[in-house]
């Protein structure tokens, strides 16, 4: 009987054997496959030796000698099967792996007074200050999407050598131009972030480092307040050591022709965007204290054009916190800001007379207040404005003076991850003539966070 037990404890640990090689546990590996092999070869060696003792030892303790086999065979499977369960459980914490992101559909009626709005006019999807058109020949739109859905990846690493590195990356449908509403309304992905962190190190592309994106309000709008926050997403180096953060990062210059016209993108940059910040954290809600300093750049050989000038800008946002209820708000003031501020309203610098450039000053700034109702319902009310300094004897007047929003919203949340809202939405962007044009939308949307 005790050979019985004893080949059946062998034949456990074989099995055992076989699934852990199966399913890509800690033994697949070569090196822990053979150190098995090699522990179930003693394991083997140990039982034959006991049950030679068992053939030579008096036929009264034979028993006895039976009994001691199985039990050793036993311990040793079970000391064997305990340091396999150790090894998977400090694996499982040295690496770990997630799927994330949200299905959101989203129902939008715009009514511009100062249509008409294209359809594939990114402003139809979300709310862009500058593409918000001026005069009085207004429009009424219904447009329905699922662009905003979203997929990311993660993982962390704890290696052995101490260092932990993570990664992550993100994509969506926004903004891309493929597509159509005829037959498949199939759209793009892009990418939104792309980085890995290696200890204070993060390398790759995700929020801009002046951008605390913390501070943005909840909105069914996917940005909000577009005119007055700091917003984008861009390759950078950052390195964090405590409460500060200082990165490089792409650098871009947009530009105003003189007189007015198109936007110039002048990709001509030689030094980085450098950027530094600093964060404080307290029970009720947090503080972000940001400075950018840019070389704004455009060389142009066909038309004699060559020229540089230095950007700057501070930002200075929050959270604080009032039981349940919080509120954020963001104020960023500077010169040569362009992209940065408010998705673009404003380029970052214009042409004068002598094909010189020169920094254009803006300032944005925003508050947003939520308020949780009871368990399952909430709101945010959300105020935000821009304004631009600009020269028009340079600009022309047909760039924008500045732009406000008004957003307020109910959100129902029936069961965690789960939401369904309304949100109403007036905006108004003027220019330098004078001219205004205002936006009003009402926003429905459904969203499941996974």
């Amino acid at each position: 009987m005790a050979r019985t037990a004893i080949k059946k404890t062998l034949l456990s640990l074989s099995v055992a054997v076989a699934l852990g090689c199966a399913s890509g546990s800690v033994y697949a590996q070569g090196d822990r496959v053979q150190e098995l092999e090699t522990r179930v070869a003693e394991l083997e060696a140990l039982v034959t030796e006991l049950l030679q003792n068992q053939q030579t030892a008096p036929a009264a303790s034979s028993a006895q000698a039976e009994e001691r086999a199985a039990a050793v065979a036993e311990e040793k499977v079970n000391t064997m099967m305990a340091e396999h369960h150790a090894a998977e459980e400090a694996k499982a914490k040295k690496h770990t792996y997630a799927f994330g992101g949200y299905i959101k559909a989203d129902v939008i009626a715009s009514d511009y007074s100062g249509g008409p709005v294209t359809a594939g006019n990114l402003g139809r999807d979300f709310y862009i200050a500058g593409l918000v058109p001026v005069g009085d020949d207004g429009e009424s739109y219904l447009d329905l999407h699922a662009k905003e859905s979203r997929i990311n990846f993660k993982s962390t690493h704890n290696l052995d050598s101490g260092a932990k590195m993570t990664t992550f990356i993100e994509f969506d449908f926004l903004v891309g131009a493929q597509g159509n509403e005829r037959v498949s309304n199939s759209y793009a992905t892009r990418l939104r972030h792309a980085f890995f962190t290696y200890n204070k190190w993060l390398f790759g592309q995700t929020w801009m480092t002046f951008f605390n994106v913390g501070a943005l309000p909840e909105n069914l709008d996917f940005v909000g307040p577009a005119e007055s926050t700091i917003f984008g997403r861009q390759a950078q180096i950052r390195y964090t050591s405590g409460n500060w953060q200082f990165a490089i990062e792409n650098p871009e210059t947009t530009i105003t022709p003189y007189g007015g016209g198109g936007r110039i993108l002048a990709d001509d940059n030689r030094i980085p965007d450098i950027v530094g910040r600093y964060n404080m954290k307290w029970d009720g809600g947090n503080l972000t204290i940001a400075g950018i300093y840019r070389e704004l750049r455009y060389q142009n050989d066909g038309a004699g054009i060559k020229d540089s000038t230095s950007g700057y800008g501070i930002s200075v946002s929050g959270k604080f916190m009032f039981g349940k209820d919080d509120f954020r708000w963001m104020a960023s003031t500077g010169k040569g800001m362009g992209r940065y501020m408010g998705l673009n309203t404003a380029n970052g610098a214009v042409l004068d007379v002598n094909d010189n450039l020169k920094a254009i000053k803006s300032t944005g700034i925003f508050g947003s207040y939520r308020h949780f109702w009871n368990e399952t319902w909430r709101s945010n009310l959300t105020l935000g404005y821009l304004w631009v300094d600009n020269d028009i004897v340079n600009t022309g007047t047909s760039v924008t003076k500045d732009a406000k929003s008004l957003h307020v919203n109910l959100i129902y949340n029936p069961v965690p991850k789960m939401d369904f809202g309304i949100e109403f939405m007036y905006a108004d962007r003027e220019i330098e003539s004078g001219i205004d044009g205002d936006l009003k939308r009402i926003q429905f949307s459904a969203k499941y966070a996974y």
